[in-house]
């Protein structure tokens, strides 16, 4: 469906957060009939969701089959499963469930064909390359919009661009949760950095947390994968471009030799040169670098970029220093896998503070980064 083709639908918005109000705000425009239901008494956006949509019906409370009578589509918040039983009750009557993204990819297939669209998802890095990939997109002369999981949801991004003026390039982070109601995003390249435990409160498996991932790949350009994850290179399939922390072998593969970030045997920038610290920067460094020249942009303008790149808040951050002591802020880090990341990126040892909610991780890859690193380690939460 493009825009004109939600006109006269009866749609069934499922969780009125942000996500839930720019699909309200998109499909109002579009002339969709609306409903909205929350398990919660007062979600946070209601009132929003109430004056995008003077007519919508609202139901609060647990989700109960009769909000589904006459429904022609759902569209999902991506922190319903679709195992949710009023989700699979609408499978069950036929009805078509679509999140956001799928909304958004079809509107952009219909209304911006020539423009370039760029996806990335991963465990770890995610947002890093993201913002990486449109700081080099712009650098190379391209209007950019970048949006998705890494904050501004695709539909209130595809509603600014339309007053504004259509980009030439979007760059779209999205979730393992995203990518299960997406069929038809149509990617000119797209990336999955790596795969390691999270979400298990969510997935029955890893298996199963990797086939949500792969379906970033249904209708993709160019692949790019990581030599160095098993799960990502286990999805290289047709056009592929691959990246590593090793040396390339040849064309179509990024990786490091000499201190130096190579595309295939071309350099790009030094090692030393990128700003942000750590391995696991140069190995998003070589991710979006990887995803911009599938798209034919030019090398000069993308190491300019890489060079003048500083990162995000919340990331292995410098935040402070006193008394000799360097503190930094990585609360983002929010698995096992992205506090390996950090603690093999630091160059001295550390005290490290963790803890939190486990989401029902295993912590034991922790244990030789740890022995390694870490001085002390203060743990804190519930999984502390």
């Amino acid at each position: 469906m493009g825009h004109d083709d939600w006109a006269g639908k009866t749609v069934l918005v499922l969780g009125l957060g942000d996500t839930g109000l720019s699909c309200v705000r998109f499909l109002a425009e579009a002339g969709a009939r609306l409903r909205g239901a929350d398990t919660r008494a007062a979600p946070p956006a209601l009132g929003a969701v109430l004056e995008a949509a003077p007519g919508i019906r609202v139901d609060l409370g647990a989700f109960r089959p009769e909000i589904l009578a006459g429904v022609d589509a759902v569209a999902a918040s991506p922190g319903l499963a679709l195992r949710e039983p009023v989700l699979r009750e609408a499978l069950a009557r036929g009805v078509e469930i679509v999140g956001d993204v799928e909304i958004f990819g079809r509107e952009v297939a219909r209304s911006s064909p020539g423009a370039r669209v760029i996806g990335i998802t991963g465990t770890n890095g995610k947002s890093t390359v993201t913002a990486m990939a449109g700081e080099m997109a712009r650098a190379a002369g391209l209007s950019t919009v970048v949006a998705g999981n890494i904050g501004l949801p695709v539909l209130d991004a595809l509603r600014e661009a339309r007053a504004a003026g259509m980009p030439q390039a979007w760059v779209i982070e999205l979730s393992s949760y995203q990518l299960e109601t997406t069929a038809s995003l149509a990617l000119d390249a797209a990336a999955m950095l790596n795969l390691s435990q999270d979400h298990l409160d969510r997935y029955d498996s890893m298996a199963e947390y990797a086939a949500a991932k792969a379906r970033i790949f249904r209708r993709c350009g160019t692949r790019v994968v990581n030599r160095d994850d098993p799960w990502s290179l286990g999805m290289a399939a047709g056009r592929t471009a691959s990246f590593g922390l090793g040396a390339p072998a040849g064309e179509g593969e990024w990786g490091i030799a000499g201190g130096m970030l190579l595309e295939g045997r071309e350099p790009i920038v030094a090692a030393d040169e990128l700003p942000v610290a750590g391995l696991h920067n140069a190995a998003n460094a070589l991710a979006a670098h990887a995803l911009c020249r599938a798209c034919g942009m030019p090398r000069e303008p993308l190491a300019r970029a890489l060079r003048d790149f500083r990162g995000l808040p919340h990331r292995v951050q410098r935040v402070a220093q006193a008394r000799g002591v360097a503190f930094y802020d990585d609360s983002k880090g929010t698995n096992v896998g992205a506090t390996v990341a950090a603690l093999a990126g630091m160059r001295e040892t550390v005290v490290l503070i963790a803890g939190g909610d486990g989401k029902g991780q295993d912590f034991s890859p922790l244990a030789g980064p740890v022995r390694e690193r870490a001085r002390a380690v203060v743990l804190i939460g519930r999984d502390g």
